[in-house]
């Protein structure tokens, strides 16, 4: 399997074992990484289309194969019990999906502040087929002033891709369209 290198702004975690859980995951599943990640400190990684719990397993192995330090934003439910202290290593960061006033604000206030900082986030919000993305994840990166990268579940090809950073105008619904088309012929579990 070939590991796309990391620039050296990209922020790491974790070493050689992590590497080897991550590699095991991918190579067990039949799995690869397609594409690279930008050579920069800040952005938001977007992941869809997100259909299966298999998504996550996916998500966390490429994390550990890449050596990543990234942070994920995930419903609060995950959060509770011994499983909340496994998502928090992870580096996840729980949302009430009731109250979601403030977390727009809090996670791109984050970002500006944060030297090093990468989020990812599910746009659809859910694993089912959705009409329309929910758009926190734009409205953190334009207020935080980061790209987006598209990251794609490819259940045809069996890969996580990664595309080109996507440099927000301020246009919400042009620019999600756009996003959108990344992942029109991408078949959903």
């Amino acid at each position: 399997m070939e590991i796309p290198q990391l620039g050296p702004a990209v922020p790491r975690r974790g070493g050689v074992l992590r590497r080897a859980i991550g590699r095991v995951i991918l190579r067990l599943t039949g799995w690869q990484i397609e594409g690279t990640l930008p050579d920069l400190p800040r952005f938001i990684v977007i992941a869809a289309p997100h259909s299966s719990a298999w998504d996550f397993v996916h998500g966390i192995a490429v994390v550990f194969v890449l050596r990543l330090d990234v942070h994920f934003i995930g419903k609060a439910e995950l959060f509770r019990g011994p499983l909340g202290a496994l998502m928090r290593w992870l580096g996840g960061i729980p949302v009430d999906r009731t109250r979601t006033q403030g977390m727009v604000d809090g996670v791109a206030a984050r970002l500006r502040r944060e030297e090093k900082f990468v989020v990812a986030l599910a746009p659809e919000g859910t694993r089912k087929p959705v009409e329309k993305w929910k758009s926190g994840f734009y409205h953190i990166a334009v207020r935080a002033g980061v790209p987006i990268v598209p990251g794609i579940f490819d259940n045809g090809r069996k890969a996580v891709r990664f595309l080109p950073p996507f440099e927000p105008t301020g246009d919400a619904d042009r620019d999600i369209a756009v996003l959108r088309g990344f992942y029109a012929d991408i078949r959903r579990l």
